[in-house]
């Protein structure tokens, strides 16, 4: 069994932490004792200077980076020289400010729009530079690419412990709804129950509905960071996913039901799929850490409808 670091007494600076995923990796940190976590708001600190991380990184044992600026689609679209800036200055800042204050192991976020548009599914973590990203998120998904040279190449030279981790799409709740900038599944919610607000007869979503997703339980998501913080202390990027895929339709059908919406769905032909298919190869984070995701996909999509309908 590979030693594990106990994190109750290490110092952990966790960027992000106000975030989606942040917020329930802290809760589970503190459920498993930890009691120096570092929390900087994005308010107090721009992690995209040198300060800010320098400042930030300073007297701590593990730094864990999930702060990104990140959206869906139409926010990609929108804003890619922003995303490409934003994320790479992030993480360049950050992990040399960590290396020189000493910090004994880094644990980088990347993220699944960082694999080639066409991979064959499911994606195995060496297909990672067989062809360039998706279009429309491809500025996001090579800023944050390049996280995991710099953590290989820090490795190499410095000897330093970085580690990269690939999460698909996450989901549950507590996401982000807001419609300028959420992902697949709290857009679709939201979609759905403003349609029943208004007693609107039908809605309309992006593309044809053909393309495939893999979603992680944002809870399953936080137990995997840990698990890797704890026991992996390789080069090797890992992805974190459940194993399983869904089309846009089914997903799209599913809400509606879960939901009781009766109205029709309309396919926007005009707006893009985004990447075909996506669906990840899981079985190097369950060889190295022991990770597998528990979350049933319905039993996790009901939970984040019931907590939207009830904070919306």
């Amino acid at each position: 069994m590979k030693k594990s670091i106990n994190l109750k007494n290490e110092k952990i600076l966790v960027t992000g932490a106000h975030g989606f995923l942040g917020s329930h990796l802290i809760k589970r940190l503190k459920g498993l004792g930890a009691k120096h976590i570092l929390t900087p708001s994005s308010k107090e600190y721009d992690l995209t200077t040198l300060e800010a991380s320098k400042s930030v990184v300073k007297n701590q044992d593990i730094v864990i980076h999930l702060a990104a600026k990140v959206g869906g689609i139409g926010f990609n679209r929108e804003k890619p020289g922003e995303l490409f800036h934003d994320n790479i200055l992030m993480g360049i800042h950050l992990m040399e400010e960590a290396r020189k204050a000493g910090v004994k192991k880094f644990v980088a976020l990347g993220t699944v729009c960082a694999y080639p548009k066409f991979t064959p599914a499911p994606f195995r973590e060496d297909e990672l530079w067989n062809g360039y990203p998706e279009e429309t998120n491809a500025p996001y998904g090579l800023a944050k690419k390049m996280l995991l040279v710099q953590a290989q190449a820090y490795r190499q030279q410095y000897g330093f412990n970085a580690i990269y981790l690939l999460p698909v799409n996450l989901y549950g709740p507590g996401d982000n709804f807001d419609p300028r900038s959420s992902h697949v599944i709290p857009a679709l919610i939201k979609k759905v129950a403003d349609a029943k607000k208004e007693k609107k007869k039908f809605i309309d979503v992006w593309g044809t509905g053909r393309a495939t997703r893999e979603f992680l339980y944002v809870e399953d998501a936080a137990e995997a960071i840990i698990l890797a913080t704890q026991k992996y202390n390789k080069p090797d990027p890992v992805n974190l996913g459940s194993g399983k895929e869904i089309s846009i339709h089914e997903l799209i059908t599913l809400i509606a039901e879960f939901m009781d919406y009766k109205g029709k769905i309309r396919w926007d032909t005009t707006k893009p799929d985004g990447q075909p298919k996506r669906n990840l190869d899981t079985s190097r984070a369950k060889e190295e850490f022991g990770f597998q995701a528990k979350t049933n996909f319905k039993e996790g999509l009901k939970k984040t409808i019931t907590w939207y309908l009830k904070n919306s």
